[in-house]
């Protein structure tokens, strides 16, 4: 209950829970050691667990339980006890022409869940998240990326730490902002490239903006002057993958 709960317990443990029979087979595809496998048996069976890992611990639980530990009612009746991984920048493995999305001190599991799944579709080569607000291991953003917490590399730091990097990877930095901003279709995506999204009340701090190769804007019609931060980034990833040929 406490993993579930609690992200003190989680970064004690270094564990997390992980529901589903997709997610935890993502998980197992992502290189995370799942260690112990609960699972209910009227829903899973322990031989189709079998199929997934010879190595991991299962343990047959009760209905009661099971509803207890579960955040969803439809995880077909398995939760996984996983180890988390070394989120350093240090562990990212880049292609020599890397495209990465950054976002800036997201606070909400859907919004970085979502932000995750965009990552998965164009097959990116690394979100980084500067400053986060909250644990990545939250069973929110675990249930909210529906598996693609797994499929993505993940990194965090400082903003400090992420500029630095980019520069010694001498990757250009594109900022979603809309100040001093040029129109987000007029820059080139296909030299090395990060796209740096902030928080739709605040928007992106100075440092970024300050770090800049350049300032983008997406061109808004409406009375509003902001997107989702997932749905910007979403425009954003897809014109450079356009641009790329995809």
């Amino acid at each position: 209950m406490l993993l579930k709960e609690k992200a003190k317990a989680r970064q004690q443990t270094g564990t997390f829970l992980i529901e589903g029979q997709k997610e935890i087979s993502l998980a197992f595809k992502g290189g995370y050691e799942i260690e112990t496998i609960l699972f209910y048996p009227e829903i899973c069976s322990e031989n189709e667990l079998r199929k997934w890992s010879s190595s991991a611990e299962l343990i047959q639980i009760t209905k009661e339980i099971f509803e207890k530990l579960a955040y969803r009612d439809t995880t077909e009746g398995v939760i996984g006890i996983a180890k988390s991984k070394d989120l350093n920048l240090s562990k990212l493995k880049l292609s020599p022409n890397p495209l990465i999305l950054i976002a800036e001190a997201p606070e909400k599991p859907g919004n970085i869940g979502a932000l995750l799944r965009t990552a998965d579709a164009a097959k990116l080569d690394a979100v980084i998240i500067a400053n986060p607000k909250g644990d990545l291991y939250n069973p929110n953003v675990v249930r909210s990326s529906i598996g693609c917490l797994f499929t993505n590399q993940i990194a965090t730091g400082t903003t400090s730490e992420i500029i630095s990097f980019l520069k010694e990877h001498k990757i250009a930095i594109y900022c979603a902002t809309l100040q001093n901003a040029n129109s987000y279709t007029a820059e080139d995506y296909t030299i090395p490239t990060a796209l740096v999204v902030g928080t739709e009340a605040t928007g992106l701090s100075q440092e970024w903006r300050d770090a800049a190769t350049k300032n983008v804007i997406i061109p808004m019609q409406g009375e509003i002057d902001s997107m989702n931060v997932s749905v910007s980034a979403a425009i954003l990833i897809f014109e450079a993958k356009r641009q790329r040929g995809f």
